[in-house]
């Protein structure tokens, strides 16, 4: 993957970057990424978490529904 570096920030730029990049929960680093991946590409590029993904699950059943049978014995070859 091609690397960028920007070099000359405005300190209040890296002010306003660092409480953004901690409230997102990633480091300074994957914060300019998104924001340039997003004003780039827009909105649409900017995929959920495997968290958030994991969270938009609806809460369906008991976890007794999903619990796995007995499991027959196969040939596994090398």
């Amino acid at each position: 993957m091609p690397h960028l570096i920007v070099r000359q920030i405005e300190e209040k730029v890296v002010r306003k970057l660092k409480p953004q990049a901690i409230e997102h929960g990633v480091s300074m680093e994957e914060e300019h990424r998104r924001i340039l991946r997003e004003s780039l590409l827009g909105k649409a590029a900017r995929r959920a978490s495997f968290k958030a993904a994991l969270l938009a699950m609806p809460n369906v059943g008991k976890d007794a529904d999903f619990k796995r049978g007995p499991q027959l014995d196969r040939l596994v070859e090398p």
